[in-house]
């Protein structure tokens, strides 16, 4: 990406609504914009010499540059708009922006992103006016990588997670990390520098304290990466068991709709059906498999291999039994092998009188978490959904991953990054102790250094800014 010349791309997401935005950064910002928007006062003096007043919403109308040979200030009328201008470096990309306010539909927007590119802008990368922000220092990269995460918060959690990065707090948080481990570094320069006051300069006991702090301080942030995962990305479960137990019941039972065909015929599921849930604010992504059995079909085997490896992915399996018969040699391997991330959910409880029910609950141990529904009735639904999202929280630990207030949610990268700079720590702590020379402890300092800086981009590879900018949309 180049930043010196002028960019524009519309910021408003795909199909029609009532206000879209046509964004433009870059030094031509505000030339372009007389261009190419006519304000409404009778009395307005000429396009190049109309004054804009910043950060201030002005009513007129978008045009199309004139066509060749024409006598005119400007072209064809394209949409009645709203323009404001921002001169830099006091904005989002730190350059002088201008936008468009149009109304939402996607043929209206093109034409006007339209008149810009022909004004002489350039058509916006991916990520592009973020990428700007990050080089003209108006965020560092951990808040420039929050702004794709606040847009793909798939919670309300998970949106005051990455709010929190885009306020600073997780570069703070590594930027005091990273000043106690230059402070170290800038002792071992003076130890290397001056042997003879290594004692002075090198105090291993404050060193040994140091590294402590710094290892603890990453050790809580990976610790808020575990916590808050669910909530970023969202989580997964599947309805697994035998055929006719009434999975695909159940699914339209906690969707409250009609979404899978349900049918007395054994096998009717074939292939599996995912679909979105909201449990509390925790987005789950629910999916319905074939049932569990030994078939001839080819269709119907790809099927059941297909829900196996499902079932063996997700952070939770619901298997679906029917109530007052026994298990099968099936649902007892699959208890076996999905372990304590496995919900056994007896289904058709509308069949049994109180006694057999009684008899039934805590059959198969303290160990084995237990939900009675019926999908027919909607009996134990509510039970069912609070027990799903318990078993994804407490990723079969008993624990619950709520996160905690303050926390922070350090994304993939830089959970990597911290884990790597974590390894680092602890060779330094075994460096220090076996007694090996400054210099040495020096070489371990400068990585560790090095894999924090990188966490907010200042001391990234510039591939590696190219793969986080290219998967923002574009016009963001």
């Amino acid at each position: 990406m180049h930043c010196s010349d002028t960019i524009a791309a519309i910021a408003t997401a795909s199909g029609q609504g009532g206000i879209g935005i046509v964004r433009i950064s870059g030094p031509d910002a505000l030339p372009l914009l007389r261009r190419i928007f006519r304000p409404s006062h009778p009395n307005s003096p000429m396009p190049a010499e109309f004054r804009f007043r910043p950060r201030y919403l002005h009513h007129g109308w978008a045009h199309a540059l004139p066509r060749a040979g024409e006598n005119a200030a400007y072209g064809e009328s394209l949409d009645e708009v709203l323009a404001v201008y921002m001169p830099g470096p006091a904005t989002a990309t730190g350059e002088d922006t201008a936008e468009l306010h149009c109304h939402g539909g996607p043929a209206v927007l093109r034409a006007v992103l339209d008149a810009a590119l022909e004004g002489g802008a350039r058509m916006a990368e991916r990520g592009e006016f973020t990428y700007r922000a990050f080089v003209n220092g108006r965020m560092d990269l951990a808040q420039a990588e929050a702004v794709a995460e606040l847009i793909a918060a798939p919670s309300r959690q998970g949106l005051r997670l990455a709010k929190a990065k885009l306020e600073g707090l997780l570069s703070g948080r590594i930027g005091r990390l990273r000043a106690t481990v230059d402070e170290l570094r800038a002792r071992i320069c003076l130890a290397v520098d001056f042997p003879e006051d290594e004692g002075e300069c090198l105090d291993r006991a404050v060193f040994s304290a140091s590294l402590v702090t710094v290892r603890e301080g990453i050790a809580e942030l990976l610790a808020g990466f575990e916590r808050a995962r669910h909530w970023r990305e969202g989580a997964s479960a599947v309805l697994a068991g035998r055929v006719n137990v009434g999975k695909s019941s159940l699914l339209n039972a906690l969707l409250g709709r009609e979404r899978a065909i349900v049918s007395s015929q054994p096998g009717t599921t074939r292939d599996f059906i995912e679909e979105s849930l909201d449990l509390d604010g925790l987005r789950v992504r629910l999916t319905d498999t074939a049932g569990l059995r030994e078939s001839s079909d080819m269709v119907e085997q790809t099927g059941v291999r297909r829900a196996r490896d499902l079932a063996a992915e997700a952070d939770c399996v619901l298997l679906v039994a029917e109530a007052g018969l026994p298990l099968e040699e099936v649902e007892h391997e699959l208890m076996a092998a999905c372990g304590p991330k496995l919900l056994l959910v007896w289904n058709k409880v509308d069949k049994l009188d109180d006694a057999v029910r009684a008899q039934a609950i805590g059959a198969h141990g303290p160990s084995v978490a237990e939900v009675f529904v019926s999908a027919k009735s909607g009996e134990g639904l509510e039970q069912l959904a609070n027990a799903l999202r318990q078993c994804i929280l407490s990723a079969g630990d008993g624990m619950v991953l709520e996160p905690d207030t303050g926390d922070l949610a350090p994304n993939l990268r830089q959970s990597q990054l911290l884990r790597a700079a974590l390894e680092r720590v602890e060779e330094l702590e075994r460096d220090l102790e076996a007694g090996l020379p400054g210099d040495i402890l020096g070489v371990g300092l400068d990585t560790l250094a090095s894999l924090l800086g990188e966490i907010t981009g200042e001391s990234t590879p510039d591939a590696v800014l190219g793969q986080i900018f290219s998967r923002f949309c574009i016009g963001k």
